[in-house]
């Protein structure tokens, strides 16, 4: 087991632009639904990687709007909704790199591979197969899974638990502050990347990259190796 290595993909903005996505898609949600206009990127930054509802409140909270428990529930229902349209008309890539380091993973004995995201598994399974990523091979765990998100540890723990290979013997691949907190309070090692938030606000990451183009599993063994227990 001391050779072994978990390696733990978060999906939105890790695997693919997913961001550009829901935002377009929410702030058609908040203008359809409500009647708010002039929704901007900044005002869902408090709720990035932390859920659909989160995300949804975050933005309300900017903009005044104090939504009921219902409203929310609703809100993120037509988001997904939206999302899932979207996506059908225009699918999107994955980002670079990330295809390569999966599939080198998966035919690597010394790691296990897994997906786990805060999302639907129908809202992330359709990002999934829009870039074509082998998460039928991996441990799947989504936000259905897990009753606390992010920043909790839950996910990432459930995810490890799965992989059955200890926490400190895992590394998460994340692009946003909470999910950092999270793999942290897991006992994972984090790699960041900055698809979605600056190097200042992924600080608290083990290692910063701008892509995962040159992140390779012996950089990965070497991080877990020397930051865990093994």
């Amino acid at each position: 087991m001391t050779d072994t290595y978990g390696l733990i993909f978060d999906v939105d903005g890790v695997i693919a632009d997913t961001e550009a996505v829901n935002l377009v898609v929410s702030i058609r949600v908040f203008a359809d639904l409500f009647g708010i206009r002039g929704v901007r990127a900044e005002d869902f930054e408090a709720g990035l990687g932390r859920g659909a509802e989160e995300y949804i409140k975050a933005a309300a909270a900017v903009h005044g709007t104090n939504l009921s428990p219902a409203q929310v529930a609703e809100a993120t229902r037509l988001r997904q909704r939206y999302f899932l349209e979207s996506l059908r008309e225009n699918p999107i890539p994955a980002y670079p790199g990330v295809l390569k380091l999966v599939h080198a993973a998966l035919g690597d004995k010394a790691f296990r591979t897994a997906i786990a995201t805060s999302g639907t598994r129908e809202k992330s399974q359709a990002v999934l197969d829009s870039v074509r990523f082998p998460c039928d091979r991996m441990v799947y765990v989504t936000g259905s899974d897990a009753k606390n998100k992010k920043p909790h540890p839950e996910l990432y723990v459930t995810a490890a638990t799965r992989l059955g290979i200890p926490p400190d013997r895992c590394a998460v691949i994340e692009d946003a502050p909470s999910g950092i907190q999270a793999a942290h309070a897991a006992g994972c090692r984090c790699i960041a990347v900055t698809n979605t938030a600056s190097r200042e606000k992924l600080s608290e990451a083990d290692l910063i990259v701008d892509s995962l183009e040159n992140v390779t599993l012996g950089m990965i063994s070497r991080l877990v190796t020397a930051t865990g227990s093994g």
